[in-house]
């Protein structure tokens, strides 16, 4: 039986911040155009966060049965490790998922947004799929644009609409930012792997792409967002504050284009993931306060 320890580390902490980002974002936006509904945005968030618990559990359970995380560089994974059985994994990440499902029925009648439902299911169904069934999406290179799409544009547009009921151009701009950090969180775990997952097969992106167009990707993915924070800047000048997050990206740029491999990727990793989340802070401020 695993410990509490290990099944904290197979959640995967250093991925929770593109779960807590969109939601940060999307609740600033809802502020700043008096939509802001408390009860509505920590509803997001605990779906949110039962949804990445859960997909983070699945890879798990799907990687694990594979063998494909047999042999890793990386954290700790329950069932590659042996720390817990595919069952016992696999039955915390129906869980996960099923509860994040029922929060969202539950929203959805309260709230009688009834889009929620089409929208739910699609996440669900895209947490399963990534590395679930015989053909996952996440092993065909895809993992990145689903990032992209479930934890930068959904979560942070469907966040501002289910309070404001309303989305702007700087919304739409804000969930691309979100969405390009949290996608650069998967290729620096992706660029960390590439040799392993070739050897058992996994085609994620990176090791379709190759290490050195990784590298030049995860630099573009963490760049992009301050061109939109100066774009956003020029309606909302206090959005400039988003700047403050290049201080965490210089040394995980500088670590993955100078070839860092293996444990040096760990850190990138974290970094990144901290500044989608400095960098959602400090731009959901700017929007609520501006």
């Amino acid at each position: 039986m695993a410990t509490l320890a290990q099944w904290i580390e197979g959640a995967r902490p250093r991925t929770l911040p593109n779960a807590v980002a969109p939601i940060i974002v999307g609740s600033g936006a809802a502020y700043g155009v008096d939509g802001f509904v408390l009860w509505r945005a920590l509803a997001a968030l605990g779906i949110a966060l039962l949804l990445i618990l859960g997909v983070n559990y699945a890879n798990d359970y799907s990687d694990g049965i594979r063998g494909t995380d047999t042999v890793r560089t990386g954290p700790l994974r329950l069932v590659g490790s042996g720390a817990a059985t595919p069952r016992q994994v696999l039955f915390v990440a129906i869980g996960c998922l099923a509860l994040g499902g029922l929060g969202g029925a539950v929203v959805t009648l309260l709230t009688q947004q009834w889009w929620l439902i089409p929208f739910g299911l699609f996440c669900i169904a895209g947490a399963w799929f990534y590395t679930g069934s015989k053909r996952p999406y996440g092993y065909a290179g895809f993992g990145e644009l689903a990032v992209f799409v479930f934890f930068g544009l959904i979560a942070t547009l469907g966040t501002v609409y289910l309070q404001a009921e309303r989305i702007s151009g700087i919304d739409i701009g804000c969930a691309v930012a979100v969405g390009c950090f949290s996608s650069a969180v998967l290729v620096a775990n992706n660029l960390r792997d590439i040799e392993t997952d070739a050897a058992v097969g996994k085609r994620t992106l990176a090791v379709l792409l190759g290490a050195r167009d990784t590298r030049f990707l995860y630099a573009a993915l963490v760049t992009i967002p301050f061109f939109i924070t100066t774009l956003i800047g020029l309606r909302n000048s206090a959005a400039l504050a988003g700047f403050v997050a290049v201080l965490l990206v210089i040394l995980p740029i500088r670590t993955v284009l100078r070839g860092g491999t293996g444990r040096a990727l760990i850190g990138v990793l974290r970094d990144t993931g901290l500044a989608l989340l400095v960098w959602s802070v400090a731009t959901g401020l700017a929007l609520a306060l501006g």
